[in-house]
């Protein structure tokens, strides 16, 4: 009689030329993520996670898959996601910066956006999916073959997946209760909480991303700003004051609900900026009238803005109150300080300066301007010896000895008098 049976390979033997290959499969994926941390510039660097397939998934998807080719190889059974490295990102927006930094690195196979197809009222965690060719270079040094037996594969790929911390959080907690499991709920109040949760994750993750783009938004705001300031500031320092313009309104975004504190502050800083002085000031008052004596740290900040703002208009008296009360609410507000002594500088209230100065320095030390304020206010009360001793402090702190030209012309000029 015939024998019928099937001559299958057997499972443990697909198991050890499986797994003869997981060194070197993990060797390519660390080269793969030094490139990757090599060539991916984030404002929040991302974390990696690498991943070689366990052999019980792996076997599983041949079996499902692949199961001709089992018998007809000695060689392992290729599968495209045996190797997956993960890049972790802070915010949304990291995400595709990620992607096209990773087009710019790798041949890009594939790229499939995981969870678009989702219903609102379906749970499945969201992510993209780039299969990336791996480089001959990373492969040859992994020297991958198993007892001259290479991997029989036209390219090796392997799979990139860009997620937010919280989109994997939710790919992780998922894949124990759903997909490891193979359970699919059919019960709606399970299945409503489930979309309930992922939908939350999803919102925190939008949520997270508008505070970036406020922040973001502000910091630009305020580096303009600041630098508006000490423009004007030279400017009166050097006797060269223009009277302040007021400019048209320009229309901007903001993700904030309009008449928030945060959203006043930017409009308060966008008016700053774009000289409409009289509407900065109207909108600072505003949020110090809508506060309490209890949020010290917001009274703080807006008196400091305030003030600033009518120094731009040259009321130095109403800029000096409402930089003292500043202080008052935040006594280690160094810059407050440096502002402060500007002012006292321009009424040529020099040792009023000296002091203030002084202060800002002793709360941070590293203020290369304000080391070079103090020189000048020093030069001014005929200390110069202090005055020399600053202004060297300030270059070597980085200060632009073109800057310091004048002043140490003056000084020089001095000291060889005195000789």
């Amino acid at each position: 009689m015939e024998n019928n049976v099937l001559n299958l390979t057997s499972k443990q033997k697909i198991k050890d030329i499986y797994e003869s290959y997981s060194s070197c499969f993990s060797e390519i994926m660390n080269d793969i993520v030094s490139v990757l941390q090599s060539n991916i510039k984030l404002m929040s660097q991302p974390t990696y996670k690498t991943r070689v397939k366990s052999f019980n998934s792996y076997y599983k998807k041949v079996l499902r898959l692949k199961s001709k080719e089992i018998n007809t190889t000695e060689s392992i059974v290729y599968l495209t996601d045996m190797m997956g490295i993960r890049v972790i990102c802070a915010f949304l927006e990291d995400i595709n910066i990620t992607l096209e930094q990773i087009k710019k690195i790798f041949q890009i196979k594939e790229i499939e956006v995981k969870g678009a197809e989702k219903k609102f009222s379906e749970f499945g965690y969201e992510s993209i999916h780039v299969l990336v060719s791996i480089p001959k270079e990373i492969i040859d040094s992994a020297k991958l073959k198993f007892n001259d037996i290479y991997l029989e594969v036209d390219e090796l790929v392997c799979e990139i997946q860009i997620r937010t911390i919280l989109q994997d959080a939710w790919a992780e907690v998922e894949h124990e209760l759903i997909y490891k499991t193979e359970f699919n709920p059919f019960d709606k109040p399970l299945r409503r909480k489930l979309a309930s949760l992922n939908a939350s994750l999803t919102l925190a993750d939008i949520t997270f991303q508008e505070i970036r783009d406020y922040q973001k938004k502000l910091q630009k705001e305020l580096e303009e700003r600041r630098h508006s300031f000490y423009k004007m500031a030279d400017n009166l320092l050097n006797e060269k004051s223009e009277s302040p313009v007021e400019n048209e309104d320009l229309t901007r975004v903001t993700p904030y609900v309009q008449g928030t504190i945060d959203d006043m502050l930017l409009n308060a800083i966008q008016a700053h900026n774009e000289g409409r002085l009289s509407e900065a000031i109207n909108i600072y008052t505003k949020i110090i009238n809508a506060v309490s004596d209890d949020d010290k740290n917001v009274i703080a900040v807006i008196r400091k803005h305030r003030g600033m703002a009518y120094f731009s208009m040259n009321k130095f008296d109403l800029a000096l109150e409402d930089f003292d009360i500043s202080l008052k609410y935040d006594p280690n507000a160094y810059r407050t300080y440096y502002y402060k002594g500007i002012l006292f500088s321009i009424q040529k209230k020099y040792k009023e300066a000296i002091d203030c100065y002084t202060k800002s320095l002793e709360i941070n030390q590293y203020q290369a301007h304000t080391t070079f304020r103090r020189a000048n206010a020093y030069y001014e009360i005929q200390e110069y010896e202090k005055s020399m001793t600053d202004l060297n402090n300030a270059i070597n702190l980085g200060m632009d000895e073109n800057e310091c030209k004048v002043l140490s012309e003056k000084l020089t000029k001095k000291f060889g008098l005195s000789m």
